[in-house]
């Protein structure tokens, strides 16, 4: 599979959504909350970071950047958003497509940032 056959994801998370990670040994986004009908990741590092280090850590004191890699033909179906300033673009993906989505992932989800509170 090349390169131009997927698509890359980035998503902020914080500890809890972390762990669950972890124990989906990297593979897999745990299933959402009942008050989380959207799973959202966002088309850029820039604004994943935004989110990770201004919100994830102001409320848990952690905030990581994730990417991983998508099967370009699965995210064709969902129109990207945009959601404020220029590079504030995210993808919604209703939470009952998840699964979908997950299976769909080429490789694993790659920690590539981290914030914590400053001491």
């Amino acid at each position: 599979m090349s390169k131009d056959d997927t698509v890359t994801l980035y998503r902020p998370v914080g500890p809890n959504e972390l762990a669950k990670l972890r124990e989906n040994e990297f593979k897999r986004w745990p299933a959402r909350l009942p008050d989380q009908p959207i799973f959202y990741p966002v088309t850029n590092e820039q604004y994943a970071a935004e989110i990770a280090e201004r919100w994830n850590v102001k409320d848990s004191g952690y905030g990581a950047v994730t990417r991983f890699e998508v099967r370009a033909a699965f995210m064709d179906r969902y129109p990207i958003q945009k959601v404020g300033g220029a590079h504030h673009t995210e993808w919604w993906v209703p939470a009952e497509e998840l699964e979908a989505l997950n299976d769909e992932i080429v490789g694993l989800i790659e920690v590539i940032r981290e914030f914590r509170a400053e001491p």
